[in-house]
């Protein structure tokens, strides 16, 4: 309700003002890249809290229908054009330099602040602003597609937005059956790892009494879930995703359940890419669920490898042996799985690759190639199993050949992971994984030596 009068207020107040600023100049604003831009000038220049937050609409309503080149001419006019004032830095660096202080450091700091930075917080102010922010920002992440022309754009917006979307701004909320519509049909809409088919898939995943899902949302988003994670209530650690979503399965009774499993979690706003949320996420759960059921001991994750595959087809360095390398062509054979003999080979082969794409392989950036892993890791967590043929799905197949791992979240261990990952690159694996790697250094040995 609040945040409902809120809304309502700052558009009666925008509109307003928008009205004011109708009457003061009669003659159409040009809707082209270079009549946004001066619609950004007058804006800053402005000092009217109505007829700011009335022109902040009209500058993203503006920008809404701009085509994609007029939007990327809007980008690079706001890289070029609404950088520091040069002059007023290079003032500010000659005092800063003769005599320096803590009161000329703090001006040092305002004066080397882009325009747009501030431009940015004014268009934050109008009515659904946040949003449309969002939504431009995903705009522009999909233009730089490896350019870094708009790169300085784009480290502006994030640090706006990485301020705007703190912790302390996001509430966790539980979805379940009761929660409303518009919301449930955006889970389904969002679900990125194991699609959801229909409503009654989704109230197979949150309404059972061993089934959770939980979601972080922002009060200037009202009703978007902003990352989601579904959790299952088992009494072992699962090595598939199949009985777990299973049509006919029969739900754990709550009093058995040991191990809560994240088995999906998904980001719904691109324009909030590189700002995670998802180590608050999952803290936060545990906390909630430790709160519900004392008894639950394990919290792990049944994770895909979306990397595997594409990195087994053009790694050239794999440490393979070229019969190995003939038994891995038979992936792209469409019946594969129903040879239980070829099956027990690709095992013998992929499971030790996987120990060492996790343990091993590296970009030429010296990074974990696989982003879910990535993620895991950096927040702390071990690689605990890598479950062969954990997912059989069409998806899971094409990404990672059935591949899936498990990494535990050990409380008491957090934060020694993640130094360890943080500061070394280090990846913390159990015994079972890091064996994994061990027989395949003995195994390549001892075809070499044959």
């Amino acid at each position: 309700m609040a945040n409902a009068f809120f809304s309502d207020l700052l558009a009666t107040i925008s509109e307003r003002g928008r009205t004011l600023l109708r009457r003061g100049d009669a003659s159409d604003t040009r809707q082209d890249a270079d009549g946004l831009i001066e619609l950004c000038d007058a804006l800053l220049s402005g000092r009217g809290e109505a007829s700011g937050t009335a022109m902040a609409r009209d500058v993203l309503d503006h920008y809404r229908d701009l085509d994609a080149a007029g939007r990327r001419a809007f980008f690079a006019a706001l890289v070029r054009d609404f950088g520091p004032d040069r002059e007023k830095l290079a003032q500010t660096v000659e005092k800063w330099r003769t005599q320096p202080s803590d009161e000329d450091a703090s001006d040092l700091h305002f004066a080397s602040e882009p325009r747009r930075q501030e431009l940015i917080r004014r268009l934050n102010r109008a009515p659904g602003g946040t949003g449309d922010l969002v939504a431009m920002r995903a705009d522009l992440l999909g233009m730089m597609n490896g350019h870094t022309d708009l790169a300085a754009l784009d480290r502006d917006v994030v640090h706006l937005l990485s301020s705007w979307f703190n912790r302390g701004f996001l509430v966790l909320r539980r979805i379940d059956w009761s929660t409303p519509a518009n919301i449930l049909e955006k889970i389904i809409r969002y679900e990125a790892v194991h699609e959801i088919s229909d409503w009654d898939d989704l109230r197979r995943r949150i309404d059972p009494v061993d089934r959770r899902c939980y979601a972080f949302f922002h009060p200037a988003l009202v009703d978007e879930p902003l990352i989601f994670v579904e959790v299952a209530l088992t009494e072992t650690i699962p090595g598939a995703i199949a009985p777990l979503l299973a049509v006919d399965r029969e739900p754990v009774p709550i009093e058995r359940a040991r191990t809560a499993v994240f088995y999906s979690i998904s980001n719904t706003q691109r324009g909030l890419g590189g700002i995670s949320f998802g180590s608050f996420l999952i803290k936060q759960v545990v906390e909630e669920l430790r709160r519900e059921l004392p008894k639950l001991d394990t919290f792990v994750t049944l994770s895909p490898v979306p990397g595997f595959m594409p990195w087994l087809k053009q790694d050239k360095d794999l440490p393979l042996s070229d019969e190995d390398r003939e038994v891995l062509k038979h992936l792209e054979e469409p019946k594969w799985l129903e040879n239980a003999e070829l099956t027990a080979q690709l095992r013998g082969v992929i499971e030790p690759l996987a120990a060492y794409y996790f343990l091993k392989a590296r970009t030429p950036k010296g990074r974990l190639i696989d982003s879910v892993a990535r993620f895991h890791l950096g927040n702390g967590a071990r690689l605990e199993r890598v479950n062969w043929l954990g997912d059989l799905s069409p998806k899971g197949l094409r990404e990672s050949a059935g591949v899936m791992v498990n990494y535990l979240y050990r409380l008491d261990d957090i934060e020694k992971n993640h130094e360890a990952y943080a500061n070394d690159g280090t990846v913390v694996a159990s015994s079972a994984v890091k064996k994994l790697l061990k027989n395949e250094g003995r195994r390549l040995l001892d075809m070499r030596l044959s």
